[in-house]
């Protein structure tokens, strides 16, 4: 009896660490994917970071390549230390392993005096709880390198200009040369238009939600429909499964697709929804509005392991998007241009790192097809490195032609948008790819996303209206790929209102 009771305690003085050795996050619920970020790459290449980091406007984060170089260096040192430990709690074992009682008081022949039993029983012990005390410090330091490494931006592009300018790379119906007069910035702008003609509502909104929201009336209503359902079937042509998402998101999940619910200016982004108190005790999950179907479609395959064979992976889908930052950007985006809450088609894509610049250019070309099918005449930009989201390696822009925005940007706005983000997400997401080579052994690999706006739809209804103006004849046309959902409308005329 007396020997179980001391083999017991020599097992519980053997094995100081009872939890986990895993990496530990938490910052993270439970039910969150366990990012698996490459570290090694920030430590070997720490100025790299630190570059990226200044380029991007992530001033705040850019020491934490040096921070991290830091604390894996102590980290190191606590483990030479606790491997020196170890060893001598190696040594005690074998030394207590050779005694045939473990009494302490008498034993026949024993290898070991009672009195030098207790004293490595003593050590022992006393090597338990430091060894302890060095695991919880060896935890606290890789919670912070994980931390500092999760705030990193991702690289950066050789294609993506390095600054605040971008580079035009290219137009979509060039041709159409825009006419404008001083007065179209009232005339022609779609505020206007709206009003005049029946499909806006802005101050209805505004005593409904508030500043940056609207009602769609009338053709402006169905001219929304339409344009999902165009974009949607041009997508399905070129591939794309379509999914209907999610419009609320655990914030986990959008912080780990790289949406923060502030951003480099501390500007609020994102939506959060409030949580009982009941939840809040509970420790659920914090939920949020999604700015962009990017969030729920990127966490579909999260925790999940995608066969190469299987990708590219194409998704497409329309959702609404909420964005809490619309409101502070000036009059001058009054209207449908920066608002709230608005209708979207997204695309997106896993890949293969090797296919990824492939299907980056694949979405261009896409919301090229439409945009050119809409009459619309656009430019597209590679966008300069101040402008990249934190998950982006590289972004191209499309922008749209407003007469209303002439005395802006020369009228140019964006309408639509593809960014390359390589393996960030699917490192946060725990999405991986089997590589199964010919003859060889599989591997593990996280596989690159892409994602892209086909449409962002209030943007895209002010372009029309502002650019299917006809003053001679007093109406708006509609673009002629648009009709089959538009109910026999082919053009918008003044009409009596009902609403």
């Amino acid at each position: 009896m007396l020997q179980s009771k001391l083999g017991r305690k020599f097992i519980n003085l053997f094995n100081p660490r009872s939890f986990s050795q895993a990496r530990v996050y938490p910052n993270l619920p439970s039910v969150a994917p366990r990012p698996n970020l490459n570290i090694k790459h920030v430590r070997e290449n720490p100025g790299l970071y630190q570059q990226t980091c200044i380029d991007r406007n992530y001033r705040a984060q850019k020491d934490n390549p040096f921070k991290i170089i830091e604390l894996f260096e102590r980290w190191k040192e606590l483990q030479k230390h606790g491997r020196r430990l170890r060893e001598r709690n190696n040594e005690i074992r074998t030394k207590l392993s050779h005694a045939k009682t473990f009494s302490g008081r008498a034993a026949e022949k024993d290898n070991e005096e009672p009195e030098a039993i207790d004293s490595l029983l003593e050590e022992a012990k006393e090597l338990k709880a430091k060894i302890t005390e060095i695991e919880v410090q060896e935890d606290q330091f890789t919670r912070e390198i994980e931390s500092l490494a999760a705030d990193l931006p991702n690289l950066t592009s050789q294609e993506t200009p390095l600054g605040n300018k971008a580079r035009v790379v290219g137009y979509i119906n060039e041709h159409l040369q825009p006419s404008w007069s001083s007065q179209d910035r009232a005339w022609r702008s779609h505020v206007y238009l709206g009003s005049e003609f029946d499909l806006l509502d802005f101050t209805g909104a505004a005593t409904t939600t508030g500043w940056g929201w609207y009602y769609l009336k009338n053709e402006a209503a169905l001219i929304e429909q339409a344009l999902v359902q165009y974009a949607l079937s041009v997508a399905m042509n070129h591939g794309f499964s379509i999914v209907s998402p999610p419009s609320i998101v655990y914030s986990h999940i959008a912080g780990a697709c790289g949406f923060q619910p502030r951003d480099q200016g501390d500007e609020q982004q994102s939506y959060i929804l409030q949580q009982s108190e009941k939840n809040q005790v509970a420790g659920k999950p914090q939920l949020s509005l999604a700015g962009t179907a990017e969030v729920p479609f990127a966490s579909m395959r999260a925790n999940i392991i995608l066969e190469e064979k299987d990708l590219p992976l194409l998704v497409a889908g329309s959702s609404r998007c909420y964005r809490a930052e619309a409101g502070s950007r000036g009059v001058d985006t009054k209207g449908l241009y920066r608002v709230h809450e608005f209708t979207k088609v997204e695309l997106f894509a896993w890949t293969r790192k090797e296919d990824e610049n492939l299907i980056f250019q694949k979405m261009v070309d896409i919301q090229k097809e439409i945009l050119r099918n809409l009459g619309l005449r656009c430019r597209i930009l590679e966008m300069p490195s101040i402008d990249l989201g934190a998950s982006a390696v590289r972004k191209q822009d499309i922008e749209a032609f407003f007469p209303s925005r002439a005395e802006k940007d020369d009228g140019w706005g964006e309408v639509t948008s593809t960014s390359l983000c390589t393996d960030y997400q699917t490192r946060r997401l725990a999405t991986r790819m089997k590589i199964a080579p010919l003859n060889m052994q599989s591997r593990l690999d996280f596989p690159s996303t892409v994602n892209g706006t086909a449409l962002a739809v209030p943007r895209v209804i002010a372009a029309l209206l502002e650019n299917g103006w006809n003053e001679k004849e007093m109406s708006i046309s509609i673009p002629e790929i648009l009709r089959p959902w538009m109910n026999g409308i082919n053009v918008i005329k003044k009409h009596r209102r009902s609403s």
